[in-house]
């Protein structure tokens, strides 16, 4: 039976977090969303995109060494370390390969780890009616935990969780109601999260240069009509000297004399104007008044549509 890949079900942003004997928290982990599909012959993965992503982490394709199932859809995070805590730069490493021959290397070099904290299909049947504390159950019971795959766990002290991932700068934390069904496509209150750090998919509208090498971005995001607007620049975060000298060979085609943003930005006297083409994960404690960005960093660059670099996309 062909299993089609689904959009699945997203948390709502929230600042107060929910309280009662019904709500249980979990870390929000600073990786990429995605989904393993077994019709009982293949696995795929897929992340929340409906990207293909198999080829780009072979250690999971192997069903039987962690997951005792005929068929299933599970769903989970992959992540990277640095040094002690989740990466979204490292697990990007993994996650822009697109060249088979380069896997085996990046293996080695970059090992993650697929945390479940979800079964949506199991031995033939949807289970996303199933209230999650029903899901999770069916989890812990399918899922053997290896080194490299884990089922995320559940803290009933939403508030001290949220204070130990403070401690530790990680991403926030995800609330979830455990009577919730499974819903597809889209988001709802039953699952909320809060961040200690917001981050967002911006698009690079303008780059300032430091020795003939680029050493700071502009970033802009598209509002509902369209227009680019400037939310901040960033030159510190995630990316290496290394990284810095192939962004300033990549943007040298996309250099124009004409600015891209609506808006002025703050540092365009500087700048050199670039097409907005290349889009980066940024990370950032809060928005300012004027609607830019309060000490943003740089996490990685990444394959994204501009469709996903818009206010209501990163709101």
């Amino acid at each position: 039976m062909k299993i089609e890949p689904i959009t699945p079900f997203e948390p709502i942003l929230t600042e107060s977090l929910p309280t009662g004997d019904n709500w249980v928290a979990q870390i929000k982990w600073d990786g990429v969303r995605m989904l393993t599909y077994f019709d009982g012959k293949e696995v795929r993965l897929v992340n929340r995109k409906l990207n293909d992503r198999t080829l780009q982490y072979p250690e999971f394709l192997d069903l039987s060494r962690y997951c005792d199932a005929t068929s299933v859809i599970l769903d989970g995070e992959i992540i990277a370390f640095d040094s002690n805590k989740p990466s979204f730069h490292e697990i990007m490493k993994r996650d822009r390969i697109r060249k088979k021959q380069s896997i085996p290397l990046a293996v080695n070099q970059t090992p993650v780890t697929y945390m479940f904290f979800d079964v949506l299909f199991l031995n033939g049947s949807w289970v996303t009616e199933k209230p999650l504390r029903e899901r999770q159950e069916l989890l812990e019971q399918i899922i053997t935990p290896l080194s490299n795959v884990q089922v995320v766990q559940n803290f009933q002290d939403a508030y001290g969780l949220y204070e130990v991932m403070k401690q530790h700068q990680m991403e926030g934390i995800v609330c979830k109601d455990l009577s919730s069904s499974y819903l597809m496509k889209g988001k709802d209150k039953r699952w909320q999260k809060k961040k200690i750090f917001h981050d967002l998919l911006a698009v690079v509208g303008g780059v300032t240069l430091r020795h003939g090498i680029v050493n700071a971005v502009l970033l802009g995001l598209y509002d509902e009509s369209g227009n680019f607007i400037y939310i901040g620049h960033a030159g510190g975060g995630k990316l290496t000297n290394q990284d810095w000298r192939a962004l300033t060979e990549t943007i040298k085609p996309l250099v124009t004399t004409n600015r891209p943003f609506h808006n002025q930005p703050e540092r365009g006297k500087d700048a050199i104007w670039i097409k907005p083409k290349l889009v980066m994960k940024v990370q950032f404690m809060e928005w300012t008044t004027g609607l830019t960005m309060r000490h943003p960093t740089i996490q990685a660059i990444v394959n994204a549509s501009l469709l996903d670099c818009t206010f209501s996309q990163n709101g």
